[in-house]
């Protein structure tokens, strides 16, 4: 059976600011309210919730953190053609 994953994230355009977004989720700031309110992505509405999706429905760059490391930890800032992202993996299966 494939995997699935359910993620969430924040794109921002600079490496600058997704560093500082993930500082300040490690001090205790709120993922989903960084999300609404600094994501450029149309899923920052929903606090960055991407649902479920299965390997290759993402960029490269984007699956092999969600596919690949530690699970609700917050990883990045990862660079895609899109921007800069902090992904956090919900679960995995």
């Amino acid at each position: 059976m494939m995997a699935v994953a359910c993620a969430r994230h924040i794109l921002v355009k600079s490496e600058k600011l997704a560093q500082k977004l993930k500082e300040d989720i490690a001090k205790g700031a709120d993922f989903g309210k960084l999300a609404r309110k600094h994501s450029t992505c149309p899923s920052g509405k929903k606090g960055g919730d991407l649902g479920e999706f299965r390997p290759g429905q993402m960029v490269k760059a984007f699956d092999n953190v969600v596919f690949k490391k530690e699970v609700l930890k917050v990883h990045g800032p990862v660079k895609t053609r899109f921007g800069y992202h902090l992904i956090q993996t919900i679960y995995r299966t």
